[in-house]
């Protein structure tokens, strides 16, 4: 997959493109990064890519021109889907991560200031936003987009299971996990976790992931897909069991 950012502030992503996952992801040559300054294609005396908003306000506006000539540049007669960062947007999920993950190209628009023209929508195929805050610009959101679409694409991750076990990829909150020493500082590992009883241990993962998303993130639990026992593993834990 190539994945093309168009930002203001390109240096922003250095250290999280990188390093760690990313990097390897790109040095196998299963996801390639391009950075693409927008104020590079202003055709602004002092390269501008914001102005005054029209009708008045708060702040600035990144202007179309330097995003239009950009995204001319870098898409060309691709089939790329367009993003744009924005709280507006519908929100990530892990459904969302690998809807993007099938796709060939992606190029993602990092906004600045007050947000953008509402021209350039015109160009945006989606709009996604990582929460329900306000972010200085769309820099963050647009790292926290690659880093989660990227561990859903083959090959990224050492393990081919780890993405599969992850928090939100059933619908629910992941299980605890331990590592050795089987006991550090008089806290043990759960016993069920050292027999080799695989089948224990997947019931015990399963409901400790019901316990948790119950006690943390309730919600969840009405979209998940959840087999008769699981609901009455949950009803045990409503009624103190």
């Amino acid at each position: 997959m190539r994945i093309d950012i168009l930002t203001t502030f390109p240096e922003m992503f250095a250290g999280v493109f990188g390093s760690s996952i990313l990097k390897r992801a790109c040095d196998k040559g299963i996801i390639e990064y391009r950075l693409h300054n927008i104020r590079d294609y202003s055709a602004s005396k002092h390269k501008n890519t914001d102005d005054y908003p029209f009708g008045g306000g708060a702040g600035m506006v990144m202007m179309p021109q330097p995003v239009f000539d950009c995204m001319d540049c870098v898409v060309g007669d691709r089939d790329v889907h367009c993003i744009y960062m924005s709280p507006r947007g519908r929100v990530l999920t892990q459904a969302v991560a690998r809807e993007l993950a099938k796709k060939e190209a992606l190029l993602i628009l990092c906004g600045h200031y007050e947000g953008i023209d509402e021209r350039i929508m015109s160009r945006m195929n989606d709009e996604i936003s990582i929460g329900d805050y306000v972010l200085t610009g769309g820099e963050l959101p647009a790292m926290v987009l690659v880093d989660c679409v990227s561990r859903m694409i083959d090959g990224v991750l050492g393990c081919p299971d780890s993405a599969e076990y992850e928090s939100f990829s059933d619908g629910l909150l992941e299980y605890p996990q331990y590592t050795r020493p089987a006991q550090i500082r008089g806290m043990n590992v759960p016993e069920v976790l050292l027999n080799g009883n695989h089948a224990l241990i997947n019931k015990w993962r399963r409901e400790q992931s019901l316990k948790t998303t119950l006690e943390r993130r309730p919600e969840l639990l009405k979209k998940a897909e959840l087999s008769p026992s699981d609901k009455l593993y949950i009803e045990s834990l409503k009624r103190g069991e």
